[in-house]
């Protein structure tokens, strides 16, 4: 575990051989990695963080946007700068459990998401989805959420397809003012 941060460069032994290459560190993933902030059981009273982000502040829970059935907030472990999900307030798994009135802010929010995204950092195009299960690689299986990852031309480079790493340019606090400077409801 680290106990303290540093930009400057630390000698590690018995790391490989000597080459060329800088090391980029991303000690954050591991708590996802290691499950943190994930709920103990399928219930909404079990650690669900879908569940206890709407009641705090847009800033400290990543909202972007509120609706009267769903929300949208900036993922905390995101595969792209930007990226979204949808998300009810009600506790549900299945995206069949919605009721129409869910469903239809859902894809509004979806929308309204994709216009923000396009208007705050020119996303060229999206990959939109659920996971349902966890079979199917739902994190969260037990709440429903939608994804909406923005895509630029180019955005695949070598670092996630060689060197299994994503570089983001910015800070999701920044990222989640920005997109919501952006949000046009309607």
């Amino acid at each position: 575990m680290l106990h303290s941060m540093t930009s400057e460069p630390e000698q590690q032994i018995g790391v490989g051989t000597k080459d060329a290459f800088q090391r980029l560190w991303t000690p954050h993933r591991m708590a996802y990695i290691q499950g943190e902030n994930k709920p103990t059981g399928p219930g909404a009273d079990d650690g669900c963080p879908f569940c206890s982000i709407p009641g705090k502040s847009d800033e400290d829970g990543l909202v972007v946007a509120r609706g009267e059935q769903v929300y949208a907030v900036l993922n905390l472990y995101p595969y792209n700068g930007g990226h979204l999900m949808v998300v009810p307030y009600r506790h549900v798994a299945d995206y069949t459990e919605l009721t129409g009135p869910e469903t239809a802010e859902l894809g509004e929010l979806t929308k309204q998401a994709m216009s923000a995204l396009r208007t705050a950092s020119g996303a060229h195009g999206f990959n939109i989805g659920m996971n349902q299960g966890t079979v199917a690689g739902a994190g969260i299986a037990a709440h429903l959420h939608q994804h909406i990852v923005p895509r630029w031309g180019g955005d695949t480079n070598f670092m996630p397809v060689v060197g299994h790493t994503k570089i983001l340019p910015q800070l999701l606090a920044d990222t989640r003012k920005m997109l919501a400077d952006a949000w046009v409801v309607g």
